[in-house]
């Protein structure tokens, strides 16, 4: 990575008139230097079987080539041509829902034979024609490659395969494990095993929903050992992960492991989607970069963001620029857009790319161009962005998808579950972070070294292995402040609830025990947390703490739960455990993470919280950076709090605690001299 990456992804077979020269003459204006191509085209490179035409691959490469723009090629594999499923019909996934229906995309069985025949023929022929290009500097796997729910007799078989290692045969301790006596749901014969697609056990189905990630995980490094065949040393591999969609990126993806497939990637790389206009805040691509740059402690690169997208996300002027360089400040190497020009049919018509449908000059492009020439201008400057945060966030595959099956707010034997889930409670954390201008590393079960952060935090950890309790337990013992909110540490990595009194292993570094919990009515937060504020209440769930040596922060002001704590403090060993029994607003919450802080010696980036951001960093040049980000129309002003440097975007010299002007929806990037 030589440079920052900056592009848009190109589909010139989609375009309803030639302007394939005219494109590369507006692309170059705006500085673009990479594009994307092909991930989406499998019919028109196989348009029957065993015919190939790969003219709209070439042609596009030969053009870009001319120009001097790098090229990523995508593996055509997440949208199958329609021959297939004519002639292999079982290749589409069957599901909960029974066998699906050709037409939407990544609807096939990605484990199916079949399947596997005809994209690893076309990745094949793919390859033989681009790897060997100059302009060809990478290849991205796939496409936001998920499990797609499937669940057939083949992946059922595997599952079962797979049970019988993990439990080394043993059924009894699967059943025991698992709880499966529990409405005669236990399994006697493994030629007994019924279809995990009807089962009522949490432990069971969460169990499978694990396997169905690893498929994932499998599928996309069998792609990567294809591509590794042909690619030359100097061309990367990266797939493009997302998010939890809620309209946007919102958090934790429960379909893939992110820390797994990244293993078969040389570059992570990431699809990054966000509200803007007066929605625009940056969580999340804070939180979305912070995950993908964890993921190989590096450098990534964003292969999707949105340019003007759907009406709701028109950029406003400055907004574009940005939230581009909001990408680089968390790490990003590059950043794309979802996509050049604006589609004339099919599904995602008003899904606006840099150009709308008149394929004129208009603000975003205009604005694009300014962002390109910077990037071009800077990018000594803003090349291999590294940062050695302090605090990390803890996220959990598993607790999300245990908390999918036993919801916050379930009743009725969890058959209606409320509308909180795993990830409300990591945002509502990790942005109550971010608006405090704390940086967050992200981390996961298997992260080893949890001594090289001064704080943890653990949202709604329900599912989690001894292991990893007592590890918690001793990082706090050993000087670190874990942070843990309800939830925590309930039920084993199988989803088995302890019979021991919670928080069980981490009951003695938190200080604290409770035996019930209830979902709070009417209830206010009192306390020293909650002094000299408005009223705050007790949201969505609480628990009924009976402290054991912990100081108590916040209680329950109520004529019936009066008598226990809800927020605690404990000294423990060299370290400090904080436990959150309930939800609460983020002004409160907020100042439960300023005492952690401070108790674990934690400054924040910045003196100023929300909507001006701090980012920093240490660029590949050695020289410290501090990107200051206004998410908002009017203008701001922070400290700057680093050593003399000056403003690279501007050339005016900045001395430690100056005040420094940053316009409505602007930035200002400050490097010290040494």
């Amino acid at each position: 990575m030589n440079k920052i990456r900056f592009g848009a992804a190109y589909y010139d077979e989609y375009m309803p008139c030639e302007r394939l020269d005219q494109d590369i003459e507006m692309m170059k204006r705006a500085g673009i230097n990479t594009v994307r191509i092909a991930e989406s085209t499998w019919s028109t490179c196989e348009p029957q079987e065993g015919v190939f035409d790969f003219s709209h691959v070439i042609r596009v490469m030969d053009a870009m080539e001319e120009a001097g723009i790098d090229v990523i090629i995508g593996t055509p594999t997440y949208a199958i041509p329609s021959w297939m499923e004519k002639s292999y019909p079982e290749v589409i996934a069957t599901t909960v829902n029974g066998r699906g229906i050709y037409g939407p995309r990544q609807i096939m069985d990605i484990t199916h034979p079949a399947y596997l025949y005809y994209a690893e023929r076309i990745i094949r022929k793919l390859m033989e024609c681009t790897a060997h290009r100059k302009c060809v500097v990478g290849f991205q796997l796939d496409n936001e490659t998920k499990y797609y729910g499937t669940a057939g007799q083949n992946v059922q078989r595997q599952f079962v395969k797979y049970l019988r290692q993990k439990f080394d045969g043993d059924l009894d301790l699967l059943n025991r494990e698992f709880g499966l006596d529990y409405w005669s749901n236990r399994i006697n014969a493994w030629e007994d095993f019924p279809d995990v697609r009807g089962t009522i056990n949490g432990s069971l189905g969460a169990e499978f929903e694990k396997f169905q990630r690893s498929l994932v995980t499998k599928f996309l490094s069998w792609q990567a050992d294809i591509v590794n065949e042909y690619r030359g040393e100097d061309q990367f591999i990266t797939h493009n992960l997302d998010y939890e969609w809620r309209g946007y990126s919102y958090g934790v993806q429960p379909f893939v492991d992110h820390l797994q497939v990244a293993k078969c990637l040389t570059v992570a790389g990431c699809d990054i989607y966000h509200p803007s206009q007066d929605d625009l805040t940056g969580a999340e691509i804070a939180f979305g970069g912070d995950l993908i740059r964890c993921l190989k402690k590096d450098n990534y690169l964003v292969l999707e963001t949105a340019a003007q997208g759907f009406p709701g996300w028109t950029p406003y002027k400055g907004q574009l620029r940005l939230q581009a360089y909001s990408h680089i400040a968390s790490g990003a190497c590059g950043v794309e857009y979802w996509h050049w020009h604006s589609l004339h049919n099919a599904c995602e018509t008003y899904w606006k790319g840099v150009l709308s449908h008149d394929f004129a000059e208009n603000a975003t492009y205009l604005e694009a161009c300014r962002i390109g020439k910077e990037f071009a201008e800077l990018g000594e400057h803003l090349q291999g962005l590294k940062k050695r945060n302090e605090v990390a966030v803890l996220v959990s595959n598993e607790a999300l998808t245990a908390l999918k099956w036993f919801g916050i707010e379930s009743t009725a034997n969890g058959s209606k579950p409320g509308d909180t889930d795993y990830n409300d409670v990591f945002r509502w954390m990790y942005d109550t972070l971010y608006r405090m201008n704390v940086e967050c590393d992200i981390i996961w079960p298997e992260t080893e070294d949890l001594g090289q952060y001064r704080m943890i935090v653990t949202p709604a950890l329900y599912a989690a292995s001894d292991g990893l309790l007592e590890r918690l337990k001793a990082y706090v013992e050993q000087g670190g402040t874990l942070v843990s909110t309800f939830k925590t540490g309930f039920a084993n990595e199988n989803v088995k609830v302890s019979h021991e009194v919670q928080p069980r292993i981490l009951r003695g570094c938190m200080g604290v025990r409770y035996h019930q919990f209830a979902f709070p009515g009417n209830v206010k937060l009192a306390g020293p947390a909650a002094k000299d504020v408005e009223e705050h209440e007790a949201e969505v769930f609480m628990e009924l703490l009976i402290p054991e040596g912990a100081e108590v922060l916040l209680t329950y002001e109520h004529y019936c739960w009066k008598e226990y704590a809800a927020v605690t403090r404990n000294h423990f060993g060299k370290g400090y455990g904080y436990y959150i029994g309930c939800m609460m607003d983020r002004e409160l919450l907020g100042r439960i993470l300023t005492d952690a802080l401070q108790m674990a010696g934690v400054e924040p980036a910045g003196a100023e919280s929300f909507p001006v951001i701090v980012r920093k960093g240490v660029n590949g040049a050695g020289k410290s950076l501090r990107f200051y980000l206004n998410y908002s129309e009017k203008e701001q002003s922070a400290i700057y709090t680093g050593k003399p440097g000056y403003d690279i975007l501007c050339g005016d010299p900045v001395e430690e605690k100056e005040s420094v002007i940053i316009p409505a929806w602007d930035l200002r990037i400050i490097e010290e001299y040494k």
